[in-house]
């Protein structure tokens, strides 16, 4: 099976709020919350990666990140390789470009949204970063 490597950001607001967006319901996984970010594409490095899916999905550019975790899982039907780094800085306005629900949350509260299975060590990791 094919592994997607995924650029993911955890992308934080002035007051440490997280930015979640919930998947389109035809995706896959759709319908549940995610961490914003997508697929790098061959060739791409995942800064770029990063700062160009930030972008197409939310009109953001990252400005300051570092990594937070590298998680591999395997669905039935595809396997993932999620590069998740914390957005600390960004410019722009943060919007659903795509016509995704957004949710700024902190962390305490990200255990009342709902989230792909390969997205759950990602919410222990921030929870250990902020608290």
């Amino acid at each position: 099976m094919q592994v997607v490597h995924v650029a993911v950001g955890v992308i934080l607001d002035a007051g440490k709020n997280i930015l979640l967006t919930r998947r389109h319901d035809h995706l896959h996984q759709g319908g549940l919350w995610e961490f914003p970010g997508g697929k790098v594409e061959q060739g791409e490095s995942l800064d770029a990666a990063l700062a160009r899916e930030l972008h197409e999905e939310l009109a953001i550019k990252p400005v300051k990140t570092s990594p937070l975790i590298e998680i591999h899982h395997d669905y039935p039907d595809k396997s993932v390789f999620l590069d998740v780094h914390v957005v600390w800085e960004y410019s722009g306005e943060a919007r659903g470009v795509e016509g995704q629900p957004m949710a700024w949350v902190s962390a305490a509260e990200l255990s009342d949204y709902d989230f792909p299975e390969a997205n759950k060590p990602i919410v222990a990791a921030i929870v250990l970063e902020l608290t």
